[in-house]
């Protein structure tokens, strides 16, 4: 069986032509690349494609996301003697030898994505490492999985992750930060081969956009979080709502807020965040376990540390469900939705 060598190229530098004809002699690969809308100014590059790889094109720029599906889905189609496929950017910073340790990763792992990580060390430029930094903090508290490189562009997968990778939304950059969190969410396990890194001109050709998509990576993290504002939204106005009608019974206030909030939280996660086909009742019961374990400590520490504060009631609440918010964040993720191994 062969291995489809996945290269969506915009704006592609003159490095990518020498890995291709690397590849095309060994006989594993098939090199599959995506001319992604770069325009004729690039067209001298990608005429040296050498023959032998597939060149697919895109009319316009339609984004990294796009390329890596319209390559997905060619191979899915046309090249039925491939059974895994190996993703790697146009711009050289991907090695021969990097590539091949992954690919053999993969193999040693059916049903795993494997990633191509960068450690980070050396003359790395200050934008990858910060921004790579940031987003491996959020994606671990979003997923509950910890990932070293969520940016890499060099990942391995066998066939049947490949029909599912190219059905997960997302255009441009996002789609790769969107693949990890489907992978976390179908319990496809993720694991990480430690790649040299390298930065050609202090990464000057990456088409990666600082700002427009970092805002697009974070947008997809943050849903998971959007849900549980909604709840914490929903039970603070629930409180005073309650707490105006029975003439001040906080106990009795708190239970309503949090059944009601509960209620909204479950499932706005279970449709539209975690997007589970699971069946409910399994989800339902750990999930109330959860939340009486919320309830719980609502009851036992929001009247104590109230009169600690003179009677400032509210303030109290907002101070616990802050905390209590940051861990539920972590907690629905793996124990009320987790379907990992």
């Amino acid at each position: 069986m062969k291995i489809a060598l996945i290269v969506p190229a915009y704006h592609p530098t003159q490095d990518m032509i020498p890995m291709l004809e690397r590849f095309l002699e060994d006989p594993e690969f098939v090199p599959v690349v995506v001319n992604d809308g770069s325009g004729s100014e690039y067209d001298p590059i990608f005429a040296q494609v050498p023959k032998g790889c597939v060149l697919l094109n895109h009319e316009v720029n339609r984004g990294k996301g796009a390329a890596l599906k319209t390559a997905m889905t060619y191979v899915m189609e046309k090249l039925p003697e491939c059974d895994m496929a190996v993703t790697a950017d146009a711009d050289g910073q991907h090695r021969y030898e990097d590539i091949r340790r992954v690919v053999e990763s993969a193999r040693q792992r059916p049903g795993t994505l494997v990633l191509g990580s960068r450690a980070f060390d050396g003359n790395v430029p200050l934008r990858s490492r910060f921004g790579n930094g940031i987003t491996r903090q959020v994606f671990a508290i979003a997923s509950g999985v910890k990932v070293r490189d969520t940016q890499t562009g060099l990942r391995a997968f066998d066939r049947a992750c490949m029909e599912k990778f190219r059905e997960i939304p997302g255009e441009r950059y996002e789609y790769e930060i969107n693949m990890l969190l489907y992978a976390a969410r179908e319990g496809i396990e993720i694991h990480e081969e430690t790649i040299e890194t390298i930065y050609i001109d202090d990464n000057s050709a990456s088409s990666f956009h600082p700002f427009r998509d970092s805002f697009k990576i974070y947008a997809c993290i943050l849903k998971f979080a959007a849900s549980s504002m909604l709840a914490f939204v929903v039970d603070a106005v629930m409180v005073l709502i309650m707490m105006a009608v029975t003439g001040g019974k906080v106990r009795l206030s708190q239970t309503v807020a949090r059944v009601v909030s509960s209620t909204v939280n479950f499932i706005v996660n279970k449709k539209v965040v975690y997007e589970s086909k699971q069946d409910w009742l399994p989800e339902l019961i750990k999930y109330a376990l959860l939340a009486l374990a919320n309830l719980a400590v609502n009851l036992l520490v929001v009247k104590p540390l109230s009169d600690l504060m003179a009677g400032r009631f509210f303030l109290a609440y907002l101070i616990v469900q802050v905390i209590m918010y940051a861990l539920n964040f972590v907690l629905q993720g793996r124990f009320v939705y987790n379907r990992k191994k």
